[in-house]
């Protein structure tokens, strides 16, 4: 807890913290080329190992540290929203899915596409729009019956928190802290081995993206769920977690957030409307990338070539921002937040993700042999 008592005090340290993280994040990012999308389409397609090692690196440490913050008392980990005690089961596989599906079009989740624009590509900066739009649309708009009526309606009810530990707790009779212990020391062990295994096809920079993802992860829950946390509002006498949009402890995730910049940039004048952490966190990943750019001289302006591709990254784009709401986060927020939490939701949504993915990446390759132009992915090196 912090100690100030003053909620706008706090609420300014986690905004001005999620900022700082993600500053780090975007220079990381940038600097190793950390990306899901990456880590899949390379297994995929090359077999390759080296950001399929990264992304697991960062799953386990983050799944150590946030272990560590609940034992030491500086996360209450049953009131984010990977604990729920509401399995939305149709909601993440069906969400994920899409965003698995959409991310493959767009060339890049999210989190990738603010490294990209700021490193230049005017091609992530229109993803990076449209998928703050669907993302709204999602939660409020146009697409909120879709979702709540027909997807999040068929979510299960449980005993307790949804996370690994717990349910096998509450299925042997266990204690819950220990299972989910053994289970991070379990993701961390075999997330380190698979990648020593594979040290000949991975870089100095792929093992400083993943742990420093994990890290990072660490740093977003210490400054959300503890900084964050005031034991009682002068306003409501409750426990409150301030200066986050879903007022909770938050990791890292950019689908509802890219909905909340948008609110903020058309609603500025609300004084309702106001920055939070996750928003940080995006502007943050967007600065620390170009300045890494710069610094790499790497930073270079890129667009579409062809109106299909335009097409192609406007329709991935829609799909993300609509899969990454449902399913309650994209491959971030599910595949490294999720998984280090032990959330079942996350392991049915990054189920999704990786399997709209897979079917993306089929259909592109059917698309360009049928076209005469071969494979249509390139090996790790790229953007």
């Amino acid at each position: 807890m912090f100690a100030s008592t003053d909620p706008a005090t706090i609420a300014r340290t986690v905004v001005v913290g999620g900022l700082l993280v993600g500053l780090a994040l975007g220079i990381v990012g940038q600097a190793s080329r950390f990306c899901i999308r990456g880590a899949i389409a390379d297994w995929v397609i090359f077999r390759g190992p080296a950001r399929l090692a990264s992304w697991l690196l960062a799953i386990g440490v983050g799944a150590l540290c946030v272990q560590g913050l609940v034992s030491g008392g500086m996360l209450d980990a049953t009131r984010t929203i990977a604990w729920s005690d509401r399995l939305a089961w149709l909601s993440c596989a069906v969400g994920g899915l899409l965003f698995g599906y959409g991310m493959i079009l767009s060339g890049g989740c999210p989190q990738r596409c603010l490294v990209k624009a700021g490193s230049g590509s005017l091609k992530a900066l229109i993803v990076l729009v449209l998928v703050a739009i669907a993302a709204l649309m999602t939660l409020r708009g146009a697409f909120a019956g879709l979702r709540v009526d027909y997807l999040d309606a068929a979510a299960l009810p449980l005993a307790g928190p949804q996370d690994l530990g717990g349910l096998l707790s509450r299925a042997s009779g266990v204690g819950a802290a220990g299972l989910r212990w053994a289970l991070a020391l379990l993701i961390a062990a075999g997330a380190f081995a698979y990648a020593w295994r594979a040290r000949q096809s991975l870089d100095a920079v792929h093992w400083v993206g993943g742990i420093g993802v994990g890290l990072l992860l660490g740093a977003a829950l210490f400054i959300t769920g503890h900084l964050g946390f005031l034991a009682e509002h002068p306003e409501t006498l409750e426990s409150a977690w301030l200066g986050t949009q879903s007022r909770r402890p938050e990791g890292l995730s950019f689908s509802a957030p890219m909905a909340a910049a948008l609110d903020l940039l058309t609603l500025w004048t609300d004084r309702a409307t106001v920055l939070t952490f996750g928003v940080a966190v995006a502007l943050g990943v967007l600065v620390g990338s170009h300045i890494s750019a710069r610094l790499r001289g790497e930073f270079r302006l890129e667009s579409f070539t062809t109106p299909g591709e335009l097409a192609s990254h406007s329709a991935g784009a829609l799909l993300m921002g609509f899969g990454g709401v449902t399913a309650l986060g994209c491959s971030v927020g599910n595949g490294v937040t999720g998984l280090a939490l032990l959330s079942a939701g996350s392991v049915l949504a990054v189920a999704g993700i990786v399997a709209g993915a897979c079917l993306a990446l089929t259909v592109q390759d059917r698309h360009s042999t049928a076209r005469g132009i071969g494979t249509p992915m390139k090996p790790a090196a790229g953007r």
